[in-house]
Order: structure tokens, then C-alpha cells, then sequence
């Protein structure tokens, strides 16, 4: 694993806003008196989400406060996983799963638009919109070659179809999550083959088609 480090431009103080707060709150009233630190990886995470999707120094300092716990801790955890964002990311932060099922789908031809349009990884685009990073597995290798924006996954992908998903976000316009296909899920491409009759619950009676 390579070594994570916060950045090194931070703001000079982070506050929770109130919705945050409340949402903070919810959750640590789950845990027993004296448990607090158990909800740590839901306040960092709730921290990074208000914070347009990083962590500044100062916001994992408020989430220690929050919890009683020691400032070292909390950093322990926001630097070991890789969920959490220690620089600043593109208002549409990709991740793009570059595992075998998606390799095998396509996903280097994704990654080829990505470094020709957004840049190198890590790098905000000069509006602001895009970063992106190439990560591992993130399970929906039924519908690859996929990515993951922000807290949504975009699936079925292609280059054609991954630069529209792309003007379409830059523009505002609505934009379909999940398959870009238009499939349903993971079902397989072209529908149903198989298990597409079924017979009566007395046994004797004839296949009727699940096809609708």
C-alpha cells in the first residue's frame, strides 16, 4: 500500500454544520455510554461528505473532540482507509475500478478517456468538476466495466457512453445511475435464457412463460 498523507494546504478551522451534527448524533446515541469511538469511521465519513468529499486536518481533529478520543487515533484511521480523501477532489470525485472483471470488459479504454480528458490521477480539473482515481474491486463486476461518483455507481460502461455521463454531469443535466444500458440490475444482456418457464404447484400442469 502506498504511503497516505494529508495535504499539505488546509483551512485553518472546520465546523459540523448542524445537519451534520444531528446526523453525528443519531448514530453515536447507537452505541453504549463510554463506546463513542465505535461511530468513528461514520463521523469521519460524514466530515469528508460536508467537506465537498476530503478530509482537512481540522476535521479529523473535530471528529476526536467529538468522540474523546486521542487526535493520534482518529488519524490512524482516516490515513488507513482508503474510503477517506486526505486532498481536495473534483466536485464529481471518480473512482474507477480497474480489477480483472472490469480490465476484461474494457475498463482500460475508460481509463485511457479519463487521463485524455480529466488529466493525470489526483488532479483537479481547472473548473473544479472532475478527479479521479483508479481503485480496487467495488462488486459490481457483473456490470462492468464500471465507476464509482460521489456516492453513486455507473455501470455498463463505455467510452461513448462514459463521455456523455461526463458532459451531462460538467452541465447539470440529469444524469441515469446505475446500468447505461438500460438493463435492469445485473440481468443478463439481451434478457432472459434460462428458467424461463415454470410449472404449477400441482406438477401437472403445463410451462407458463415468466416472460411478460
Amino acid at each position: 500500500m502506498s504511503a497516505r498523507r494529508i495535504a499539505a494546504d488546509q483551512p485553518a478551522s472546520f465546523e459540523m454544520t448542524p445537519e451534520t451534527q444531528a446526523k453525528l448524533d443519531r448514530i453515536i446515541a447507537r452505541y453504549p455510554q463510554g463506546k463513542q469511538a465505535s461511530a468513528v469511521i461514520s463521523a469521519l465519513w460524514l466530515a469528508q461528505k460536508q467537506n465537498d468529499y476530503w478530509l482537512p486536518r481540522a476535521a479529523i481533529e473535530r471528529v476526536a473532540e467529538t468522540l474523546g478520543m486521542p487526535y493520534i487515533r482518529v488519524m490512524e484511521v482516516a490515513t488507513f482507509y482508503t474510503m477517506f480523501n486526505l486532498e481536495p477532489v473534483g466536485k464529481y470525485f471518480i473512482q474507477m475500478c480497474g480489477t480483472t472483471p472490469c480490465l476484461l470488459a474494457g475498463s482500460d479504454g475508460i481509463k485511457a478517456y479519463l487521463e485524455q480528458r480529466v488529466g493525470p490521477q489526483r488532479k483537479v480539473t481547472a473548473d473544479g468538476n472532475f478527479s479521479w482515481l483508479e481503485v480496487e474491486c467495488l462488486g459490481a463486476c457483473c456490470n462492468a466495466p464500471m465507476v464509482q461518483i460521489n456516492d453513486d455507481y455507473y455501470e455498463d460502461l463505455t467510452v461513448e457512453n462514459f463521455g456523455k455521463l461526463l458532459d451531462d454531469l460538467a452541465a447539470g443535466r440529469p444524469v441515469r445511475v446505475g446500468s447505461q444500458t438500460g438493463r435492469m440490475t445485473s440481468e443478463p444482456d439481451g434478457g432472459l435464457t434460462t428458467l424461463t418457464t415454470f410449472y404449477g404447484a400441482d406438477g401437472k400442469s403445463g410451462p407458463q412463460s415468466l416472460k411478460k
